[in-house]
């Protein structure tokens, strides 16, 4: 079942940034989050994981109005890898009904905001249920010209690389493409992300420092922030904390500045 008339617990904590002069900066275009620690906080008071699930599920409504007001043109969240799977059975049922209930609730938010929502990953091998409607969202959405909010379902960039690497194989057999004409281009042309700008802030929230099979060719030049700040309490303040860290870094892509 859900948990209902839950409140999320707000952060009092104050902070001195200057979130005008933030935004007058360089903010980055992709930002990719990975939601970790929903479990953990729900045990730390008290509650089951399923309830850090769905205040986690909350957080991303509030954090997808944030990023687009903050000018953020695509921001990718991982939700439900391809190794989530193993977790307990319970958990993973729960897991495959909140999107539902989300993308049922959130449809006019982001019809509101002009966001347009696209779940990457293996589709396919989402419970029929959660297949409908996830078609549902993505059509009601796809012609909104506004954020692009990507949420990774049943996701892992080690089978995207491999599914990219057979796409490119059938060209050449087919005749196609020549091996020769395969660049980082073309790579890029058949992955889930093809049509957004590469990733340049990646965070992890919950204190891991790892990168968990998330989209590991995208982020070959991205910023990497972790915290220790768990997803249901990573809110606007921790936003705008990560994006001021990301403007303080000095961006060279392999090359000196003069």
């Amino acid at each position: 079942m859900l948990f209902k008339n839950k409140k999320v617990e707000e952060s009092t904590a104050t902070s001195d940034l200057d979130k005008e002069a933030i935004l007058a900066g360089p903010v980055p275009k992709h930002v990719a989050i990975i939601l970790d620690g929903n479990g953990r906080w729900a045990k730390k008071r008290g509650k089951p994981r399923m309830f850090g699930h769905q205040e986690g599920m909350i957080n991303v409504k509030r954090m997808a109005d944030v990023a687009s007001k903050m000018g953020i043109e695509a921001l990718t969240l991982y939700a439900f890898s391809t190794e989530n799977w193993k977790r307990a059975a319970d958990e993973v049922a729960f897991l495959m009904k909140l999107p539902i209930r989300f993308f049922d609730e959130f449809a006019p938010v982001m019809m509101e905001l002009n966001i347009r929502m696209e779940i990457i990953g293996d589709k396919a091998g989402l419970p029929e249920e959660l297949q409908k409607a996830i078609a549902n969202i993505e059509e009601m959405t796809g012609k909104n010209t506004g954020m692009r909010l990507m949420v990774a379902l049943n996701y892992g960039s080690q089978d995207e690389l491999v599914g990219m690497v057979r796409k490119v194989a059938t060209k050449v057999q087919d005749g196609l493409l020549a091996v020769e004409d395969i660049n980082p281009a073309i790579v890029e042309g058949h992955l889930y992300t093809k049509d957004l700008p590469p990733v340049d802030l990646m965070i992890r929230t919950s204190g891991e420092q790892r990168i968990s099979n998330f989209l590991l060719w995208q982020i070959a030049y991205a910023e990497l922030y972790f915290t220790d700040t768990a997803w249901p309490d990573f809110k606007e303040e921790a936003l705008y904390e990560a994006v001021a860290a990301f403007q303080l870094r000095d961006r060279r892509f392999g090359g000196i500045k003069s």
